[in-house]
């Protein structure tokens, strides 16, 4: 997949020529965020770089699902490992996204 806005580098889809993972970009439009919105939440982009980006998303969306479940299922076995290792760490990380309020939309 070629795109002038995203890449892919070492499994992790990016936009492109940033540090920015396109994941950060699919969850705030997924939650109902526009991309004049998501634009202000990553400064560094330009309002055609989150367009861009966004298309993509809508050209490849089952590619790019099965990428992001993939994504929370490692995530999720990671985490769990990290709570058996660290019980104390996991407390509180618990603690801290129970008193993190969500993202204004």
């Amino acid at each position: 997949m070629f795109d002038k806005y995203v890449e892919k580098l070492e499994h992790v889809y990016r936009v492109k020529d940033t540090r920015i993972a396109l994941d950060s970009l699919i969850y705030q439009f997924r939650a109902g965020r526009s991309p004049e919105a998501i634009q202000d939440a990553f400064p560094t982009l330009s309002l055609s770089q989150v367009y861009g980006a966004l298309a993509f998303y809508l050209e490849n969306q089952a590619e790019l699902d099965a990428y992001l479940s993939q994504q929370e299922a490692s995530e999720e076995i990671f985490s769990a490992e990290l709570a058996r290792l660290f019980p104390k760490g996991a407390a509180l990380k618990s603690r801290i996204k129970q008193l993190t309020p969500e993202p204004a939309q």
